[in-house]
């Protein structure tokens, strides 16, 4: 029997060629609608503010009773969860954490909690066991509900079709403005900032009254449950309310205590943790950029976040602080990008366009709980004219009841008996024996004009906009008057804030900077080398470049692969003249076999300058190319890279100096330097300078008075391109000319 089962697998797996698959088609059937499902499903916020994972244990613990109720352990509420949501207990955990008022991760938090739930501003803070903390839904969570059982929103089957859960959750605000939500999909993004409940309130209420109204008079910035100050540009928030893109920037709060020599940080970005600057600051000490620092503490304790740096004495704590803004994350950006499902599709909208999707939304949730009210009081009224009728000849109504002889045709006969349909004899014959009496039919018939006035009101409001838009109105109101709270986050204008600088707290002294052949750049200052001997250089290495600067200089490094290298003086240590120097191929980074072969020490990026390359060209264009905003380390492409660059020249602005070329067939051009066009991008070939005869290659640019020529106006050329002029024995005031490119 084991033999035949083995031949029958064997045979249910025959050996066959497995089927090509093109990767188009594979992308389509297998990896797109898992993308998808992360899109419309997982990820992405919807209009109500919500991802599925909050809504579905929002709605569970509603349906729990927990707005009403006592806390219940979460582990509790997460178990019920899972009816609606096929994920484990972990996740869901993590979801309700994030919701809670403990974590304070939210300004207006849904989860009404009790225990540990960690903090959104610490990293190593865990939250403890769901098995260990309770939860109840917040009161503030009634206007998240408001009704949600009078059809406000659609209903849908959970996972296996056991339940009913709510497409959407009918938020009486825009939630979705309110807290911050964040979500990464596939190939897509959102990123939504948190705003004050009472600004996003009011002006919502502005923008129903008149759209073209500038919302950031009245709601300025985002507002975070961090705190922290945010560094108001109005042109910048002007961007996000209109596009939905750009970046908020927030700064942390500190305290000065000068007697203590202390300063007490109690609010830091809501992007980061409190542990993670605290690691930052650490490593800027030990790296020696931050000095004024003898130590460092996390002080959080149940009050609140708190970070005590103790300084050193004689220490500028405001000025230690904007160092601190600038090097760590006390200082961060939250890059918003508000991409939201609108009708399942996602969208990146601004404030005005979520608002304006928001009321869209929220007119459509109105209308049905009104169309819901108003069928159920259609029934109603339906049912008491049906009653109505009885109170006309309640015998008759007892007498046919008594005399039907079967069940089932007592409500057919009353319906013959009173011109009544099933709905109405259905409701007459429910009707217990002790309430068939006339005043029990008078009271409840009396509510008949109440009803038909109330239908009439209701009919009235669907049909005008207005009453629909002031009911909005009403409701916003009511929330600022129960839950608005004051800003947590400061708004300060960007340009009253004092902003880092390199000099600010580094040391400006002259210095000697020197390059050698080899790579090695000798940083000495002035006093080292009054009392120093001979430089030491290795034994077949010798400076070529020397040059006077400054510590607050930056250093251009040219390679012979058309890279430039940047860096500051003050980041490389002085060196004694007895040490070979800094070896800038590991200082930089440079590539394998790249060579150096000049270098610019400059701090205002002025001047010109002209390269020469072997093809016989010559390029001018300005320095301030290769200053950068962003601060780069290497600059790729950085010149013309399709011929060996030979010579490097720096010219002064407004200096037409006289430079003298030379080729390796021993002719010589010399040139005022304004015949060569000044260009404006570094990339340029430049213009032919030399000619080339016989395969003949420019090898040098030098100026005039390097060169020992005792007639230079027998060379000049007046135009470009040139042949250039052989050099003689007798032209030569010594008669040995370097044509050789060492030291280039």
């Amino acid at each position: 029997m084991a033999k035949k089962k083995k031949e029958e697998i064997i045979d249910m797996t025959p050996d066959m060629p497995a089927k090509d698959q093109p990767i188009t088609e594979m992308l389509e059937t297998n990896y797109m609608p898992y993308a998808m499902s992360v899109i419309v499903s997982r990820a992405i916020p919807e209009i109500d503010g919500f991802k599925p994972s909050h809504r579905k244990l929002l709605y569970t613990m509603y349906k729990m009773g927990l707005m009403t109720k006592e806390r219940t352990k979460s582990a509790n509420a997460v178990g019920q969860t899972m009816k609606l949501n096929p994920h484990g207990d972990a996740a869901i955990y993590e979801t309700m954490v994030r919701m809670t008022r403990g974590n304070a991760a939210l300004l207006h938090p849904y989860v009404d909690s009790k225990g540990n739930f960690g903090k959104q501003y610490s990293r190593d803070m865990a939250y403890a066991a769901s098995r260990y903390t309770e939860v109840k839904l917040e009161k503030f969570c009634e206007f998240i509900f408001d009704g949600i059982d009078k059809d406000a929103v659609d209903f849908i089957d959970n996972y296996d079709g056991t339940m009913k859960e709510p497409t959407l959750l009918p938020a009486a605000f825009p939630s979705v403005l309110v807290n911050s939500n964040q979500g990464i999909a596939v190939g897509m993004a959102s990123n939504i900032c948190s705003f004050n409940l009472k600004e996003v309130c009011e002006a919502t209420i502005a923008h129903m009254k008149d759209p073209s109204d500038d919302l950031l008079e009245i709601m300025p910035a985002p507002d975070f449950s961090g705190g922290g100050q945010i560094l108001y540009d109005k042109k910048t928030m002007k961007e996000i309310y209109e596009t939905g893109r750009g970046s908020v920037r927030i700064r942390g709060k500190y305290n000065s205590d000068p007697k203590k020599n202390t300063i007490e940080i109690y609010e830091i970005p809501y992007t980061t943790t409190c542990e993670a600057i605290i690691d930052e600051i650490c490593e800027l000490v030990k790296q020696g950029k931050i000095k004024e620092i003898s130590d460092i503490r996390d002080a959080t304790d149940i009050n609140g976040l708190k970070i005590i740096i103790e300084c050193k004495r004689g220490t500028d704590h405001d000025a230690l602080m904007t160092k601190l803004f600038k090097f760590t994350k006390l200082e961060s950006p939250f890059a918003c990008n508000f991409n939201v499902l609108i009708d399942g599709s996602p969208k990146v909208l601004g404030v005005y366009g979520l608002m304006d999707e928001w009321l869209k939304w929220r007119r459509e949730c109105i209308k049905r709980e009104t169309a819901f009210d108003l069928g159920k009081k259609k029934e109603r009224l339906h049912l008491l004219e049906g009653l109505a009728k009885i109170l006309l000849d309640i015998d008759k109504a007892i007498s046919i009841i008594r005399n039907t002889e079967l069940e089932e045709d007592v409500v057919p006969n009353l319906m013959k008996g009173f011109g009544i349909d099933e709905i109405q004899a259905e409701y007459v014959a429910e009707i217990k024996l002790r309430n068939i009496n006339k005043q029990y039919i008078l009271n409840r018939t009396a509510d008949i004009a109440k009803l038909n006035e109330e239908i009439a009101d209701l009919e009235d409001f669907l049909n005008k906009p207005k009453r629909i838009d002031n009911k909005i109105i009403e409701v916003l109101k009511n929330v600022i008057k129960k839950y608005a709270q004051d800003r947590k986050s400061e708004v300060v204008m960007q340009d009253d804030v004092e902003v880092f600088t390199p000099g600010q707290e580094i040391e400006d002294y002259n210095v000697r900077i020197m390059l050698t052949k080899h790579g090695y750049l000798k940083k000495h200052t002035l006093v080292s080398l009054r009392s120093a001997g001979e430089l030491k250089t290795k034994e077949d290495d010798e400076i070529f470049i020397d040059v006077e600067a400054s510590n607050l200089n930056d250093i251009l490094i040219f390679t012979d692969k058309a890279n430039v290298y940047k860096a500051k003086a003050y980041e490389l240590d002085d060196t004694k003249p007895s040490e070979y120097g800094h070896y800038l191929p590991g200082t930089l980074g440079m590539e394998d076999g790249e060579n150096i072969q000049f270098m610019i020490v400059t701090k205002d990026y002025k001047g010109n300058l002209l390269i020469g390359f072997e093809n016989g060209k010559v390029a001018l264009f300005p320095i301030n190319v290769y200053e950068t905003k962003q601060n780069r380390k290497k600059l790729i492409n950085a010149f013309f890279g399709g011929s060996r660059a030979i010579s490097f020249i720096v010219l002064n602005e407004n200096e037409n100096p006289d430079l003298v070329a030379q080729s390796d067939i021993s002719k010589a051009a010399v040139f005022e330097s304004s015949l060569v066009p000044l260009k404006s991008t570094r990339t340029t070939q430049g213009v032919q300078l030399l000619t080339s005869k016989r395969g003949s290659k420019m090898v040098s640019i030098k100026r005039v008075e390097d060169v020992s020529f005792k007639d230079p106006e027998y060379f000049r050329i007046r135009r470009l391109p040139a042949v250039g002029y052989f050099i003689k024995d007798d032209l030569m005031m010594d008669k040995q000319i370097n044509l050789n490119l060492e030291g280039i």
